[in-house]
Parts: structure tokens; C-alpha cells; sequence
């Protein structure tokens, strides 16, 4: 019996210590890989603007009081010209409307750095 205990014991650091005499040799390979010129994330262009709901009052001033102009969905392609506060000045190239959407449903996906 003792000698069993004995036997799974040893198996057990065995295992445990197997990643950790692994790890030591891989570390010197990131070495010759971090010679390579990393990308940094906060370089990259900014995402472009989507429509995070099914549809989106298109609204003649910055205001959700004004008077509505059209409906901007999520299959329409748009530009952003111009923002104020919250509020999105856009073009709607799919029917030709212009005027402002909430920055609350239209806005840009934020990019996940890591280092």
C-alpha cells in the first residue's frame, strides 16, 4: 500500500513538473520571434461606424425631439460626416437621406489590444 502511494506520488510531480521544464525551454523562443517588428494595436485605423439595432430614426437635429426624416437599418451603407456630443451627422447612401442618428445605437466597435 505503501509503496503504491509512493508510485502515484512520484507520477504526480512528474506531470506537474513536465510544463514547467517545458516552459523554460520555450522561453528562449520568443527571443528570436520578438525580433520581428511588432504591429501595435493603437496604430491600426479606427473601425468603421455600424448600426447596433434593427433600425435607427434618422432625425433633422440633434435632438430626439425633431422631426424624423427617415429609417437607417442595419443593411443600409452610410457615412459619417460630422458629430456633436452623442449625435451623428450621416449620409445614408442607400436612400439619399442626410441628417442625425444617436450615438447610442450608431457607433464604432472598440478594438481588443493585446499584449
Amino acid at each position: 500500500m505503501r509503496s503504491t502511494r509512493i508510485a502515484i506520488s512520484a507520477a504526480m510531480l512528474g506531470t506537474l513538473a513536465l510544463p514547467v521544464l517545458s516552459a523554460t525551454t520555450a522561453s528562449a523562443v520568443p527571443a528570436a520571434v520578438s525580433a520581428a517588428p511588432a504591429s501595435s494595436c493603437s496604430s491600426l485605423p479606427p473601425l468603421p461606424y455600424e448600426v447596433h439595432a434593427k433600425a435607427v430614426t434618422i432625425r433633422s437635429k440633434a435632438s430626439s425631439k425633431s422631426t424624423a426624416l427617415g429609417v437607417l437599418y442595419k443593411s443600409h451603407k452610410f457615412s459619417v460626416s460630422k458629430k456633436s456630443g452623442n449625435w451623428l451627422y450621416i449620409t445614408d447612401k442607400s436612400t439619399g437621406v442626410k441628417g442625425w442618428v444617436s450615438g447610442t445605437y450608431v457607433y464604432r466597435d472598440v478594438r481588443m489590444c493585446l499584449d
